[in-house]
C-alpha cells in the first residue's frame, strides 16, 4: 500500500529540499544553490525520474529498469537531466559495473566470442574477461549493439550530501517520509530553532563525510598509517563530531588489537577520549608486559572513573596488574549476594527460549510473572519523563524523523536536561506519577520513543507495574538509568513477577546451562541488591541432562 498521492516520493523529497534551502542556506556552495534551483525548473516527470534513481541502489541504471507508470517516457525525462550532466551516458564504465547491470545471459551474448566453455559461471567469466578489456570505458564500447541508454547518476554525491544535511547522519533515507506518511512510524513533534541542526559550518559537513569515508576504508582493511592522518585532521569542536571521530579511533585500536599490534594500539587508545579506550589501553599495556604504565593510567582511572563500567573492569584488572608488577594483590571487593533460585524443568519439545520455560513454570494465577527484560523500566522512565526526553535542547533534534535526541548517548545527556528530569521524577513523590504515565501511554502510542518499547506493553501491564513497584524503586530505577543511560538502558532482568494482593514484585534473571552472567547485568544486580530492591538470579538445567 502506497500513499495516494501518485508523486508521494517527489513531494517528499521537494519537501526536503525546502528543509534545507530554509535551514541551511548559508551553508551551501554555489552548485548546491544551483541544483536546487535547476531542480524545481526541471518538468515533473523528470524531478521524478530523478527521485526514482537517487532513491534506488546506484550509480548505474538501464533505461529499460526505469518503468514507472506515473512517467509515461523514461527517454523524455532522462533528456532534461542529461542537458543539466546528472546524467551520463558516456561516463567511464568498469568491467565489474557493466556484470553488475546485466544477467549472466545477457554477458554471454555481449562476449559471445569469450574464451570460456559454454555454461561457465558468470564469477569465471569475469576473471577470464578482465585482462583481457580495459578497466574502464563508456557503456556504448562494452555493448555496442545495446538497445537501450545506460545512464550514471552523476548528481550522487551532491544528492548524498544534502540527505547528510537534512538528516544529520548517513544511515537514514528518503525513505523515511513514506514510513511516516504510511503511518509505519510515528515520531515526536519538536519545536525546530536556529541552533537545532545537525551542522552549524560547512567544514563539519566535510569532516562527517571525511570521517565516513575513512570508517569504510577501515573496513576495507586500509592500513593504518593512511587513516590516522586522515582521523586527525577531522578533530572539530563540534562534540558529535567529536565523539563519531573518538569512536573511529576506537575501532582502529580493536582492529590493532586483533591484529595483536600492541604499540600501534595504544598509540590510538592514547589519542581516543571515546568511553572505554582507556581501559583498553591498560589492558594492551598489560599485554606488553608495561605494568608500572598500566598501573599508573589504572590508578588515575580508579581515582576519576568515567562509568561504573570502567569501575567493574579495573577492579578485575588491577590484582593482575600488581602481580606482574611484582606486588601484593589487595582483597578484592566481595559482591553483594544474589539471590539464587535453581529450577530442574523438562526441555521443551519445541524449541523456545530458557526465559520463556523459567516464565511459564513460574508463572501462577495469583503472582503472574511476565517476560519484559529490559523494557518495562526503560518504558516507565520513558513515559514518564517524555518531556525531558524531547525538550528541545540545542544540537538534540535536526529533522521531523528522530526516534531520540541525538545526544542521548552522551556524557553530559542529564547535565543538559537536569532540571526537566528533576520535574518528571518529582512526580514520584505525589500520587500524580500514575496517572502522567497511563495518560501519557494512551496519548503517545505508537510515536517513536528510545525507551519506550510500545510492542512489549499493554494496559494491563502497566497497571500491575503500578499497583506492585513502589514510587521509591522506580526512582532508584530511573536514577541510575540516568547515570548512563547508554550503558544502562540494558542488563535489566528477564522476567518481572507480581503479588497484586499484595502490592509487590520481584525481578528475575534468567541463566540457562552454560550461561553466565554479563558485566552489566551484574551490575543491575549489585545495583538492586544494595538498594534492597528485590531481585533473583534463577539458574535452570533441564532434567534429561541431570547424571
Amino acid at each position: 500500500m502506497f500513499p495516494p498521492h501518485r508523486y508521494y516520493y517527489l513531494h517528499n523529497f521537494e519537501r526536503a529540499l525546502a528543509w534545507i534551502a530554509e535551514r541551511y542556506g548559508d551553508l551551501l556552495d554555489d552548485a548546491e544553490r544551483r541544483f536546487l534551483a535547476d531542480f524545481q525548473a526541471l518538468p515533473q516527470a523528470s524531478r521524478a525520474l530523478m527521485v526514482r534513481m537517487l532513491m534506488r541502489r546506484g550509480p548505474w541504471f538501464r533505461a529499460t529498469r526505469l518503468s514507472y507508470e506515473e512517467i509515461p517516457g523514461t527517454l523524455a525525462a532522462a533528456a532534461p537531466l542529461a542537458a543539466l550532466g546528472w546524467l551520463d551516458a558516456a561516463a567511464p564504465m568498469t568491467l565489474d559495473e557493466l556484470f553488475g547491470l546485466h544477467t549472466k545471459g545477457e554477458l554471454a551474448a555481449i562476449f559471445c566470442d569469450a574464451p570460456v566453455k559454454a555454461g561457465a559461471r558468470k564469477a569465471e567469466l569475469l576473471e577470464v574477461l578482465r585482462p583481457l578489456h580495459p578497466p574502464a570505458q563508456p557503456y556504448a564500447a562494452w555493448h555496442p549493439r545495446a538497445a537501450e541508454p545506460v545512464w550514471r547518476v552523476m548528481a550522487a554525491d551532491l544528492c548524498e550530501r544534502l540527505r547528510l544535511m537534512f538528516f544529520g547522519n548517513l544511515h537514514q533515507d528518503w525513505s523515511e517520509f513514506v514510513l511516516a506518511d504510511l503511518g509505519v512510524f510515528q515520531y515526536e513533534t519538536v519545536a525546530f530553532d536556529a541552533d537545532s541542526r545537525a551542522f552549524q559550518a560547512r567544514a563539519d559537513i566535510d569532516r562527517y563525510l571525511a570521517l565516513h569515508a575513512c570508517r569504510q576504508a577501515l573496513e576495507t582493511g586500509a592500513q593504518l598509517d593512511a587513516l590516522l592522518p586522515a582521523i586527525d585532521a577531522c578533530a572539530s569542536d563540534n562534540p558529535w563530531l567529536e565523539k563519531r571521530r573518538g569512536k573511529l579511533l576506537l575501532r582502529i585500536g580493536q582492529a590493532c588489537e586483533r591484529a595483536q599490534d600492541w604499540d600501534a594500539a595504544q598509540r590510538v587508545y592514547a589519542l581516543c577520549a571515546y568511553p572505554g579506550a582507556r581501559h583498553r589501553r591498560i589492558r594492551v599495556y598489560e599485554r606488553m608486559a608495561r605494568f608500572d604504565e598500566a598501573l599508573a593510567l589504572a590508578a588515575r582511572a580508579q581515582a576519576e572513573p568515567e562509568s561504573e563500567e570502567e569501575s567493574q573492569r579495573l577492579a578485575r584488572m588491577m590484582p593482575r596488574l600488581l602481580r606482574g608488577a611484582g606486588q601484593a594483590a589487595a582483597a578484592r571487593r566481595r559482591a553483594p549476594a544474589v539471590a539464587r533460585r535453581d529450577l530442574s524443568l523438562p526441555r521443551p519439545g519445541q524449541p523456545m527460549p530458557v526465559e520463556f520455560v523459567a516464565r511459564d513454570h513460574l508463572h501462577r494465577d495469583d503472582a503472574p510473572v511476565h517476560y519484559v527484560e529490559n523494557a518495562l523500566i526503560n518504558s516507565l522512565f520513558g513515559l514518564l519523563c517524555w518531556p525531558a526526553v524531547f525538550a528541545p535542547v540545542p544540537g538534540a533534534f535536526f529533522h521531523p524523523f528522530q526516534r531520540g535526541p541525538a545526544d542521548l548517548d552522551a556524557p553530559d545527556f542529564h547535565q543538559r536536561r537536569e532540571a526537566r528530569f528533576a520535574q518528571c521524577l518529582a512526580q514520584l513523590d505525589t500520587p500524580d506519577y500514575r496517572d502522567t504515565i497511563l495518560a501519557r501511554y494512551a496519548e503517545k502510542r505508537g510515536v517513536q520513543s528510545p525507551f519506550v518499547f510500545w510492542g512489549a506493553l499493554s494496559e494491563p501491564l502497566l497497571a500491575l507495574a503500578l499497583d506492585c513497584l513502589p514510587a521509591a524503586h522506580l526512582k532508584l530505577y530511573f536514577t541510575r538509568l540516568l547515570r548512563d543511560v547508554k550503558a544502562n538502558r540494558s542488563g535489566l532482568p528477564d522476567l518481572i513477577r507480581f503479588w497484586p494482593g499484595e502490592r509487590r514484585y520481584e525481578l528475575i534473571e534468567v541463566k540457562g546451562p552454560g550461561d553466565k552472567l554479563q558485566d552489566n547485568q551484574v551490575r543491575w544486580l549489585e545495583y538492586c541488591v544494595a538498594h534492597g530492591m528485590p531481585v533473583s538470579v534463577c539458574h535452570v538445567s533441564w532434567q534429561e541432562d541431570a547424571p
